[in-house]
């Protein structure tokens, strides 16, 4: 069973997560002009991505890794800030009114809750959506269930496990091939179950150089993972080793 524990507002590891940083960021924003401005299509206007890619900071998504391969930016291009456009309506954080976005009366409550905030945008944003449609096999699901992934991660990503590692102990290893090609198990596995470990802040990437292979790269717990969640195997996992 999946349990998170209500965590104080002034938690320390609440700054691991970049999900909750960049909604917070987003609120000050509404605060500080009163509205973001919408596109036709209810998309955020091309001056508020171009700030939040500046003041997020997102790993992977940094203001400079977004302008290497765009000359402007739209909210589709930022993916990080759609998933928080998506969440903060869906949760009904946040509101469209006649061509701009504004925060609710619930939301604008919770901009000086970042605790109670992460207990909400968390476990919605990791159980609720479906991150299926970022795989390149959309609406296929991963085989397996949260509580299943969260406590096998549990006990392998303790002092750190490559993806190819995770993938070999969740689903076993990959089909022989004379030819190099795509694991799209490996790449479901990042997208549907990695990625949004990595952006609540449960978990950090790191990537070997420049490789952009998500089996090479190296996926550890941070402090917020030991803080927010409880599970099962919390026995298995060795005393000495844990802070």
């Amino acid at each position: 069973m999946i349990e998170f524990r209500s965590l104080a507002d002034d938690e320390p590891a609440l700054s691991f997560s970049p999900l909750l940083r960049g909604v917070l960021k987003t609120y000050a924003y509404v605060h500080e002009h009163g509205s973001i401005g919408l596109t036709p299509s209810k998309a955020f206007k091309r001056n508020f991505v171009h700030w939040a890619a500046a003041a997020f900071d997102w790993p992977g998504y940094t203001e400079d890794d977004l302008f290497a391969v765009n000359k402007v930016l739209n909210e589709h291009d930022f993916m990080p800030l759609g998933d928080i456009h998506f969440l903060l309506t869906s949760l009904k954080m946040g509101r469209h009114y006649k061509g701009d976005f504004k925060l609710t009366k619930s939301g604008s409550d919770l901009a000086h809750q970042p605790g109670r905030l992460f207990g909400i945008l968390t476990p919605f944003y990791l159980f609720e959506i479906d991150h299926s449609s970022w795989s390149r096999t959309p609406r296929e699901p991963v085989p397996g269930n949260w509580n299943i992934f969260l406590n096998v991660l549990n006990v392998e990503t303790e002092d750190g496990a490559a993806g190819q590692h995770l993938r070999q102990i969740l689903f076993g290893e990959p089909d022989s091939s004379p030819f190099p090609r795509y694991d799209e198990m490996m790449g479901s596995l990042y997208t549907q179950v990695l990625r949004p470990l990595v952006w609540t802040g449960l978990i950090q990437e790191t990537r070997p150089g420049k490789s952009f292979r998500s089996q090479e790269s190296v996926f550890t717990k941070t402090p917020l993972w030991k803080a927010a969640l409880k599970l099962e195997t919390d026995s298995m996992v060795q005393p000495a080793t844990r802070h």
